[in-house]
């Protein structure tokens, strides 16, 4: 038979097999779009029966990121570090992450802001008074302690609450902080003379009272600070913190 054969009204062309028992029908869909062409290759073949048994599943990954079986893909807990975010710059021991939209990834390492206390070390003493009749500044043993830094813009506030008394009227104790860093040499701080506190005993009166001093150093360094406490007398005999009472010194770091 030569020429077209059609089938109109969406209708079906049936072959039925050997015996006619079973037949397979092949029909278009109900509407197409443009005219369609089934082209057969010039060689034999058998169309492949569909095995409607078999079901995909999609393979599970493990790992950083992990997958379940419909593909749905999730980051494991505890599992993104540094190595996996896009930051700007490297970072620095003590530096956080701040959002920096015009930076790669929108996040750069910074130092803390401004005015924040980054680390506090105390020291205490309540095991007994100490003197000096020295009219040269010397320390008052036990009272000192040791501060790193974490950057080199930190400032370092000191503050130190005692009990000073001296048996001279009309005499003057003085106070005052020597820094030293690293085991270098060590820097006096304060006024040479009467360093930062200072007080008189009054005519014909001993001198005895609470005393504080406080302090805001720019050490300009990463490495360990060593503060001390010094005293000196002028014209007697100075105690620092009388029968035991208690002293108490405290240094803060504070970001710049």
């Amino acid at each position: 038979m030569a020429g077209i054969i059609e089938v109109k009204d969406q209708g079906k062309v049936r072959i039925y097999d050997a015996d006619n028992s079973n037949y397979v029908d092949i029909v278009v869909p109900s509407t197409v779009s443009s005219n369609r062409t089934i082209t057969l290759p010039d060689a034999s073949f058998t169309v492949p029966q569909a095995d409607t048994n078999t079901v995909y599943t999609h393979p599970n990954h493990s790992g950083e990121v992990t997958s379940t079986a419909d593909g749905a893909t999730v980051i494991a807990d505890n599992i993104v570090d540094e190595a996996n975010l896009k930051i700007s710059n490297t970072p620095t021991n003590g530096y956080m992450l701040t959002a920096q939209s015009g930076n790669t990834g929108g996040m750069t390492w910074a130092a803390p802001g401004g005015g924040k206390v980054l680390q506090v070390v105390n020291l205490y003493k309540g095991n007994g008074n100490v003197t000096t009749t020295s009219n040269s500044f010397v320390d008052v043993s036990g009272m000192e302690l040791n501060i790193t830094p974490s950057s080199t813009s930190s400032r370092i506030y000191l503050q130190l609450l005692t009990n000073m008394y001296h048996t001279t009227s009309g005499a003057y104790w003085m106070l005052r902080y020597s820094r030293q860093i690293d085991g270098g040499s060590t820097t006096n701080m304060g006024d040479g003379t009467y360093g930062l506190a200072a007080a008189r005993g009054a005519v014909n009166h001993d001198f005895w009272g609470g005393v504080s001093m406080q302090l805001l150093d720019s050490p300009n360094t990463t490495s360990q600070i060593t503060y001390k406490v010094q005293f000196r007398e002028d014209g007697g005999t100075a105690t620092f913190g009388l029968n035991g009472m208690p002293s108490n010194m405290v240094a803060m770091e504070i970001g710049a």
